[in-house]
C-alpha cells in the first residue's frame, strides 16, 4: 500500500478516530485543531498535530496543505466553518477533500462547492447499526449505491462444513461470496471448493433484495 498524506481538520471524535486508524494503516497523518489540550494529547498518536485557526487560509498556505494527498474537514459542530474551510481547502489545490456532514442540506453545500467527499457518520452508523440488529447473521454493512450493498454475515451452523459450490448464492440468489474472513486470515476470491465453518464470516456483494433473500434463506435454515 502506497505511503499516503493526510490532514485532519478538527480533533473531535470522529476526527482523531479518523487519524488515528489512518497512521496505523502505515500513513501521514496531521491533526489540525484550535484546542491546545486536543492537539496534546494527539502529538504522541499522529504524526504531527498542530494548534490552528483552518479557517485562515494563511494558516494553512504556511502549513502547506497543498501537497497532502487527502484533507479530511471533520469539522461538525460549526457548519459556517467547515464549508469555508472546505473551500479553501479546494482553492489551495488539494487533490482530494473529504468532508464530514451533519444534515442533508450540509451536505448539498458542500457538494455545490466542490467537496470531492462527503460523508454521514452518525447517519450511516445508525443505518448500519438498525440493519445488524434486525438481522441476526449480519456483522456488518456498507451501502455502495442506492441498489448494491457489502455485507459480512456469519456463517450459522447449518451451513458449516458446505463448500462454496453447494452454498452457490450467486446461482440461487445473484449475490456473490468475494472473501472469507478465518480465525487464520482473510481468503480473497474465494474458490468454489473453500469449505465454510462456524467461525467463519462471509463478505456479500449483490442488490439489498439478493443478500436479503440469501440472508433470510441462512436464517430459515438455522
Amino acid at each position: 500500500m502506497e505511503l499516503q498524506q493526510f490532514a485532519v481538520v478538527g480533533m473531535g471524535r470522529f476526527g482523531s478516530s479518523l487519524a488515528q486508524e489512518l497512521v496505523e494503516l502505515g500513513h501521514q497523518v496531521l491533526g489540525i485543531d484550535k484546542d491546545e489540550e486536543v492537539v496534546s494529547e494527539m502529538n504522541n498518536v499522529l504524526t504531527h498535530a498542530v494548534v490552528a485557526d483552518a479557517a485562515d487560509e494563511d494558516v494553512l498556505r504556511s502549513l502547506g496543505i497543498r501537497n497532502f494527498d487527502c484533507a479530511i474537514v471533520a469539522i461538525g459542530n460549526d457548519l459556517q466553518t467547515s464549508i469555508l474551510v472546505s473551500i479553501q481547502m479546494k482553492e489551495l489545490g488539494v487533490k482530494k477533500v473529504v468532508a464530514k456532514a451533519v444534515s442533508e442540506l450540509h451536505g448539498r453545500v458542500l457538494e455545490r462547492i466542490g467537496v470531492d467527499r462527503v460523508i454521514y457518520p452518525e447517519r450511516d452508523m445508525g443505518i448500519r447499526v438498525a440493519h445488524q440488529l434486525v438481522s441476526p447473521n449480519l456483522l456488518d454493512y456498507i451501502e455502495l449505491s442506492k441498489d448494491y450493498t457489502i455485507a459480512e454475515l456469519s456463517v450459522p451452523g447449518t451451513l458449516s462444513g458446505k463448500t462454496l459450490k453447494d452454498v452457490n448464492p450467486r446461482a440461487r440468489y445473484g449475490c456473490s461470496i468475494v472473501a472469507l474472513h478465518k480465525p487464520n486470515g482473510v481468503i480473497i476470491a474465494p474458490s468454489a471448493e473453500d469449505v465454510l465453518q462456524d467461525d467463519d464470516v462471509m463478505v456479500v456483494i449483490g442488490t439489498n433484495a439478493q443478500i436479503d433473500q440469501f440472508e433470510d434463506s441462512i436464517g430459515k435454515r438455522r
